[in-house]
Formats: C-alpha cells, structure tokens, sequence
C-alpha cells in the first residue's frame, strides 16, 4: 500500500463530535433501529458508575434474533452453517432455527425454568449452544456460557457463585479427534457446587456416559414432543441478558453482566458501522461463544442483522493447514473474523495452503484479541485479502460489550492504518491519560480510558457492586478504567500496547510486551512471539523473549543477535531482552492467547498452576526443558 497521511476524515470529525455532544439523541435513534414491545421512557439513567440504559423499554433478545426475520424473505435463507474437523456439516435456515430455538424454551419451561433464572451452559461449538443461548433469553432467563475448555473446579466456581440450578452439556467436544469428557467434567463439578438440580444432556456419541437419574434429562427426548412456538418474555431493557465471566490477573472470576437493551443496541450499531453486515452477509468469527467475541460476533449481532453465521468446531490447522481456507471458499465467507495469534500461526507455514483456495467472496477482514502488528496487517491484507478487503482492527473487552476502538467501513469515515486500531467508534470518548488522569501529547504513552456511559457496558459484576467500583471506575474519577495500555500518535490513532499488568519496567523505562513482540514479528524470519518480565535486583526488570521461527530458518547466534538488534533499532537499547529462547510452540489457551502466566511461572521457578485451558500441554515441557539447558549452559 502507498504511503499516505492518515487522518481523520472531515465527515468522522462531525459525527463523533455530535454523536457525544448529543449523546442520548444519538443513542435514542440507534435504539429505534430493533424491534422493541415497548419504548423507553428514559434513555440514559446515570449515577455514577452504573447506569441503565433505555429504562422502561421492553424487548426479548430472542424475538429480536429470530422473530423478527420471519415475516420477510429471511425465513427460509440459512441462518446457521456449521461443520466439524470431519467435516459433517448440518445447517439451519431461520425458520428451523426459530423452532428449534422454540422446542428447547418450551422444554426448559417444563422443567421449571423461569424468568430471572440463570442457566449455565457448558458446551462446545455445536448449534445446540445458540439454541440453548437464545431459548435461555426467550423465556425471560440468563445465561452464562463457561468455555468447555475450563475445568470441574473452574466450572464449580462459576457455578456457586451464581447459584445456577440448571446446566446444560454435552456428551463430549471433539478437538483433533480427541474426544474431551464435558459430562465427566460435569459430574465432578457438581460435586462442588450442589445448586445444579437439573442436567440437560446433548448426547452426540454412542459413547456411555454417567446418567443421574432424576437429574439428567436428554436433550433429544425433552425436546422430542415439545412445543413449536413459545411467546416471547418481554423483558426490561435493565434486564441481564447473560453473565460472562473473566478472570483477570488476580483474584476470583468476575462476573461480568450484561443488560438487554443496551447491549442489544449497540451491537447491532457497531456491526453495521464496522463490518458494513447486512442480511446478505456470510459471516465467520472464528472464536468461541465461550468468549465475549462469540457472544456478540457469532450470535447476538450477526443475526440481529439477518445475516448467515458460520460455527465451525474444531482447530484451524487441522486436519489440514488449509482447513480455514477451505471453509471461506466453500460458503462463500464475505467477513471473516479472526485472532493476529491464528494468523501469525500461518504465516510460519507460508502461502501455499492459501493459494489452493478461492478467497475471493471476502469484503471486509477482522481482528481481536489483541494488538496486530503491522507486519501480520499487512500479511493479512495481502494473502488472505488480495489487496481488497479493508481490515478492521476492533479494540473492545467482556466488559464493555462490544467493539470500541476500530476502522468503520460501514461508515465509510476512517482510513485504515495498518497495526492501528484506528479511531473511537461513534459515541465512544475515548482517551489516553497519565498516572493523575490527564490526557497526554501524542507519541506518550498512557492508559486507556473512557470517559462517557456507553449503551454496551456492563451493568457491574455480579453480587459485587463495591468490585465494579474498585476495578473499573476508582483509579480515575469519572473515567472507565480498561486497564490497557496505549497512545495516540500526531494524527490522532490510537495503539494498543498490551495490558497495563502487562507493562514492564526496565531500568525505569516502561514498555508494552506487545511493542516488543511486534519488533520481533517484523523481523524476516520470526513467526511468533512472546515476551515476558523477570525481576532483577539492578534493573528492577528484564526482559525474557521466546521466540518461533518461520519454517525456514533455523536457531543459531546470528538469529539471535538480529533479533535483539532490530529491538534495540526499532524502540532502544533499554528494550533488548537479556535471554532470548527459540521454541517449537508457545503455551496458548484453546482460544488461541498465549499464557503468558506459564512463562512467568518458568522464568522465576515458580509453579504453573492450572493448564487446563492448554492448547497443547506438550509445549510448557518444551519451554521448561529450553529454560533448563539455558540455566546449565550458564552454569557450564
């Protein structure tokens, strides 16, 4: 792409300054864009921190999602395709979805669950999980999907504090072939957490499982006679859609909820300025409903909007390293949504598995998850986009709903800049400030901010008002707190630099472990990247990195002093990591992020603790036995 200047269109510059000068004006007439029973009588009621946005109004997430298609030419378009590793296929058009959806309210109504319950989903990537999602909301309930990569104890916790009295589960997920135990994992969960009286099984094997009578129910027989067609709960705008936990750095899992209204408003804004979707879209994130992502970008928005949604179960790269690919071109994929992680595991293993496929119904491509490097952008544009397909780069967090930070091709008011989020979204006043909360010059690095109520923000964490408090609003007066790091350069983008937790502090510089993973990546030969801090009594820290070269390179000195040169080129001396590893794999949770929690754990000797959320466990051997004969070869 040719150099150019990237500021601000005159156009975004008016629309932003009037969509937060007139806030709720703005914001009321995105509200009238869904199907509401009844209007708001107010917009916004805010007391700072919470805030209830479209007080009065009363709407049911579910007849948004379905329902409301089904009286025009939607009703028989595929709402839903998904496939496996196998590559079994089932898909549902939305009239399907409806009655499934429908079937399963009515079963869950029978056996007692009524509104303002909380049911638990612990499922893998089966349409049964949106089935399940929406007619938990249909009749008026919330649900929280714990990701069926978590463990019994994990799953416990999430359980307890709820007090949810009804799961839903599978028999197994199947991840490369292996078949992961959910129901066994189930069992022993609920040994910890006795609220659970009633387990609805999807079975999927022949496999036998353990069946407690009188407790677990199977999906197939309650939904065998149930009802085609159950009216809508309407609901309180104020009311929680679901509950969403996340972990954080310390402490226990918070529980992150969401309201109706509000969330349901913004993200059907947000897609349609960012991903420009429509009823005519094919869209895939590949992420996992497990996560906030999939929440808002598999099933809420997406079909708010009519569009077809993808789920696909199973890895990227396998059986195949084309098998992503393979997909896109076989459905016609016109947005794709993905994580820089999956994607700087591609371009390790070069082009070739790409150029066998036909990407050419793609129009827009995302990422999430984390900063993308512009080296990994620029990749993404020109291999998986052919230099087409603009991509947007969202920003955005489990508490604030949807995307914040991000291009909007939809909009058609923000040129792209690659490794830059871009600009705040419509309505979003977002900043970066300093220690004392002030706003700092371009090029200075700070922390993110936000510094107005937005209608896709959490109502608080759940049961616990004074930690909503102390977490998200105490460290600035009158700011959302995002705990990431970031700066503004001289047009006005924003970089995200990683998590503040993440920050390291080197001889009394501060710097983003994502700064210098993306010096790394931009390197010819490095694929991956993964930096972390360990404490030195002169420097306060130093830096560890871990590296994974591209297929054709090989580790040697020469790797490793180019590496640590274009560190010391691209931010300064102060940056180059004092040991440098070259691995095979990084440690990655099934979603895709690397657990940096286990590098620390191994670079101070420390115990890993829970690797259940591993992508591959073989890897922390792996990086413990380079740790090992790095330390004896010092000591040799």
């Amino acid at each position: 792409m040719e150099a150019k200047k990237y500021y601000p269109t005159k156009r975004y510059i008016e629309f932003q300054k009037n969509a937060i000068s007139n806030s709720e004006i703005f914001w009321e007439k995105e509200a009238e864009k869904i199907p509401w029973y009844k209007r708001w009588d107010k917009v916004l009621a805010w007391e700072e921190p919470f805030a209830k946005w479209f007080e009065g109004g009363l709407l049911n997430a579910s007849y948004g999602c379905i329902d409301a298609h089904l009286n025009s030419w939607r009703k028989n378009k595929v709402a839903i395709y998904w496939e496996d590793e196998q590559g079994n296929t089932k898909s549902f058009s939305y009239v399907q979805l409806h009655r499934e959806v429908n079937k399963f309210a009515s079963a869950l109504k029978k056996i007692g669950v009524v509104k303002g319950d909380i049911v638990v989903l612990y499922l893998p990537m089966i349409p049964e999980l949106v089935f399940s999602m929406l007619a938990t909301v249909r009749i008026g309930a919330t649900h929280t999907v714990v990701f069926s990569g978590f463990s019994s104890q994990a799953l416990a916790d999430r359980i307890n504090d709820t007090g949810a009295k009804v799961l839903i589960t599978a028999d197994f997920g199947i991840r490369r072939e292996k078949y992961v135990p959910l129901k066994e994992i189930v069992d022993n969960a609920l040994k910890l957490a006795p609220s659970v009286k009633k387990v609805v099984l999807i079975k999927r094997t022949e496999k036998e499982v353990n069946k407690e009578s009188g407790r677990d129910l199977l999906y197939s027989e309650l939904v065998k006679d149930a009802e085609t067609y159950v009216e809508p709960e309407p609901v309180e705008s104020t009311h929680p859609l679901y509950i969403l936990y996340t972990s954080g750095t310390t402490g226990k899992p918070k529980g992150i909820v969401h309201s109706t209204g509000g969330y349901l408003v913004y993200n059907h804004s947000t897609y349609k300025w960012v991903f420009d979707i429509s009823d005519e879209s094919v869209y895939w994130c590949t992420a996992d409903v497990g996560w906030v992502t999939g929440h808002s970008a598999i099933v809420y928005a997406p079909l708010l909007h009519g569009a077809t949604i993808i789920i696909y179960e199973g890895a990227p790269d396998y059986p195949y390293l084309d098998r992503w690919w393979e997909i896109i071109e076989k459905y016609g994929v016109t947005i794709f949504y993905t994580s820089p992680t999956a994607l700087r595991m591609f371009i390790r293993h070069g082009e070739d598995w790409i150029k066998k496929h036909d990407l050419r119904s793609l129009k827009i491509l995302g990422s999430v998850g984390e900063p993308i490097n512009p080296e990994v952008w620029e990749w993404y544009y020109k291999y998986i986009g052919n230099e087409r397909c603009p991509i947007v780069d969202t920003w955005w967090q489990t508490e604030t709903g949807g995307m914040m930070i991000s291009p909007s091709p939809g909009l058609e008011l923000v040129p792209l800049k690659p490794g830059s989020a871009t600009l705040p979204l419509p309505g979003i006043d977002a900043d970066v400030v300093d220690d004392s909360g002030n706003s700092v010059s371009h090029g200075t690095k700070g922390y993110l901010v936000i510094k107005k109520p937005w209608p896709g923000m959490l109502m608080g964490v759940y049961k616990d008002p004074v930690r909503y408090k102390e977490t998200y609003w105490s460290k600035f007066k009158g700011m959302y707190y995002t705990a990431d790091y970031a700066m503004k350069d001289e047009e006005g983008y924003f970089w995200m630099l990683g998590r503040a937790d993440e920050i390291l502090k080197v001889a009394g510089h501060r710097i983003g472990t994502a700064e210098i993973e993306s010096a790394v990546v931009a390197t010819p030969f490095a694929a991956e990247a993964a930096v972390v801090g360990k404490a030195d009594a002169v420097k306060g820290e130093v830096i560890v990195l871990f590296v994974i070269l591209k297929e054709d390179y090989k580790p040697d000195d020469d790797l490793k002093k180019n590496i640590i040169n274009s560190i010391r080129t691209q931010i300064g001396p102060f940056a180059a990591p004092q040991e440098v590893y070259f691995v095979e794999k990084l440690p990655k949770t099934r979603s895709g992020k690397i657990m940096r929690r286990i590098l620390k754990a191994i670079v101070h000797d420390k115990p890993i603790g829970d690797v259940t959320t591993l992508e591959d466990g073989a890897s922390v051997d792996e990086i413990k036995t380079s740790y090992e004969e790095f330390k004896r070869m010092l000591k040799g």
